[in-house]
């Protein structure tokens, strides 16, 4: 078994996937989402001189942020390789849809589920008018992000306008929510081979609570009510494995908050006995076998 791992650099969840693919006695090939090149019309697709397409499967770890052109591209690439035959996990239609905090929003209301009130703009006027239609207390996030970063809390007209400003310099796209007041915890649950792996509650003096952000992991309980969940919104997006960020507020109701295709999980392994790293390999075997 040849894996090929699509990621920027190491880092912690790579070597751990590494750790347990080698533990398997697979072989391990490192893929730079931004050296592929293709050949047409025999669809050669190689990296840094590898053919890629000797790989058994293929694991995506990061798709970089770059030009439209670039990112079009590497999802392109990803396409091409299923196509072709090579297990992608995951596949490049989850990624795609889930890498985008908008198109993300849509499917899940298209679907039933709770999300905070969201509006989507790209004139300063429009955001600003917005802003006090959604009561004067927004997060804004942008389209695309991981982590944690680059969302801010708004709470000042004055505030908002320099941000905006901003943002209409720079040709950001407006994606502001009402802020959904909450017991400074979110729940982060790990989806993988048709079923929760683990969850926890994250947990910060404030009201962002991202591990990255300084957030402090919790075991987290599901019930079969909120497992229904997650196993909808994994099937919506045809997704082998998702981090699912859901957000319960004071009067008590849920709401899906994000949706991650490629998410981390080092906070989670801290508070688990499961090897998730693990269950991730899983997900590669169980379409081996398709």
């Amino acid at each position: 078994m040849r894996l090929g791992i699509v990621s920027t650099g190491a880092g912690w969840q790579v070597e751990e996937l590494k750790r347990a693919a080698e533990d398997r006695g697979w072989d391990v090939v490192m893929l730079s989402p931004t050296r592929f090149s293709v050949t047409l019309p025999e669809i050669d697709l190689s990296i840094q001189g590898r053919t890629v397409t000797d790989c058994d499967a293929v694991l995506v770890r990061s798709v970089p942020l770059g030009s439209l052109e670039q990112v079009v591209f590497r999802l392109d690439v990803l396409y091409a390789l299923e196509s072709s035959g090579i297990p992608v996990v995951n596949r490049p239609f989850t990624i795609e849809r889930t890498v985008d905090k908008f198109y993300t929003s849509v499917v899940l209301s298209g679907i039933g589920l709770p999300t905070p009130k969201t509006v989507v703009v790209e004139r300063l006027s429009d955001a600003m008018e917005y802003f006090d239609q959604l009561g004067g207390d927004v997060v804004v996030k942008p389209v695309f992000g991981s982590n944690g970063v680059g969302i801010v809390r708004i709470r000042d007209k004055d505030e908002a306008y320099r941000v905006f400003k901003g943002f209409q310099l720079l040709r950001y796209v407006f994606y502001m929510q009402e802020f959904v007041p909450h017991g400074d915890y979110d729940v982060r649950v790990f989806w993988a081979n048709g079923d929760v792996v683990s969850a926890m509650k994250r947990l910060s003096g404030g009201w962002k609570n991202n591990i990255h952000q300084g957030g402090k992991p919790e075991y987290y309980r599901v019930d079969d009510e909120l497992r229904a969940v997650c196993g909808k919104i994994a099937e919506v997006f045809k997704a082998d494995y998702l981090g699912i960020d859901l957000l319960f507020s004071e009067d008590g109701r849920m709401y899906v908050i994000e949706v991650n295709g490629i998410p981390g999980w080092r906070g989670l392994q801290s508070i688990t006995d499961v090897n998730i790293a693990g269950e991730i390999l899983r997900c590669i075997e169980k379409r081996k076998l398709l």
